[in-house]
């Protein structure tokens, strides 16, 4: 499965290391399907996003994906692809870049042709053939239209292609460098959300592993910062992990402040099952190792 992976520290910037993949000998990824692209995006000082991304094509392609990746912002998006919709391209792999802000989707959305005509002269910022950058195209088109307010125009435009389109999940993460917004619908697919304090439950710093692809983020800062980490899954044995609502959108305040509504309270009007989907898609929406119990709380 696609894995979405953000993270903010509010308004201090922090150091922290992604590994997008394990070493092929490693035991987390043996038996697993190589990806088709991976990256990850952050903010410069002076709000730049910079993304380092690589799409995969066969096992010379990961060497990037391996190598550890170090980066210093107060927000940051990563993502591992397996393709749904388009070819393995850099053009296809998130994170996208849009308007100064970071996006990656977790999901499928067919109808693309009738998306195109809805974006018009919007889609002229789509570079690649993926529903998932065709989706951000109408997400910053309809921001533009809500004076730049970036709630109203994710849901806005969720609203659209939950009402006009076929979709299996529109699950997704969007960032600027000093806010964070997330939304998962429906409940297809997971998201959760986690609050950690200076140095966590355990007094440590940030160390998280996926129990599902062999992503990895590792920052020495957080044993000192607090942290809102957003992810396809939860990735250690905090119990505080939360799943987020279907329909729920997210948004973390450049304080930390974390503010959740209900955007959309209903099905899709065309919801795809598994079953719907092409063998490429469906691969790309189911994982291949069963999910990290939940730890009691103490």
């Amino acid at each position: 499965m696609c894995h979405l992976f953000a993270m903010s520290s509010g308004a201090k910037p922090v150091r922290a290391t992604f590994w997008l993949l394990d070493a092929p000998d490693s035991p987390r990824a043996t038996g697993r399907r190589t990806p088709d692209g991976a990256g990850v995006g952050a903010f410069d000082p002076d709000g730049s996003p910079r993304v380092v991304k690589q799409s995969i094509r066969d096992r010379a392609d990961t060497a990037f994906a391996r190598e550890p990746q170090e980066l210093c912002s107060t927000t940051f998006v990563a993502h591992v692809r397996h393709a749904s919709t388009g070819r393995a391209s850099e053009e296809n792999t998130h994170p996208f870049v849009q308007d100064a802000r970071i996006f990656a989707h977790n999901g499928v959305i067919e109808g693309l042709g009738k998306l195109d005509a809805e974006l018009g002269v919007a889609g002229s910022e789509v570079h690649g053939d993926t529903d998932s950058e065709r989706f951000f195209a109408l997400i910053s088109r309809e921001i533009r239209a809500c004076d730049g307010d970036v709630g109203a125009g994710i849901t806005a435009a969720a609203r659209w292609v939950a009402a006009n389109l076929p979709l299996y999940s529109i699950n997704l993460v969007l960032a600027t460098p000093g806010e964070l917004w997330a939304l998962r619908y429906p409940d297809t697919n997971s998201l959760y959300v986690l609050r950690r304090g200076p140095g966590g439950r355990n007094a440590r710093h940030l160390d998280h592993a996926s129990p599902f692809s062999e992503i990895r983020v590792r920052s020495v800062d957080l044993l000192e910062e607090p942290a809102v980490v957003v992810e396809s899954e939860r990735m250690d044995e905090d119990p505080r992990w939360r799943l987020m609502d279907s329909g729920e959108l997210l948004h973390v305040a450049p304080d930390l402040t974390m503010t959740s509504r209900l955007v959309l309270d209903g099905p899709p009007a065309h919801q795809l099952s598994l079953d719907d989907l092409h063998p490429q898609a469906a691969a790309s929406q189911t994982t291949a190792v069963p999910e990290m119990p939940v730890p009691a709380s103490s």
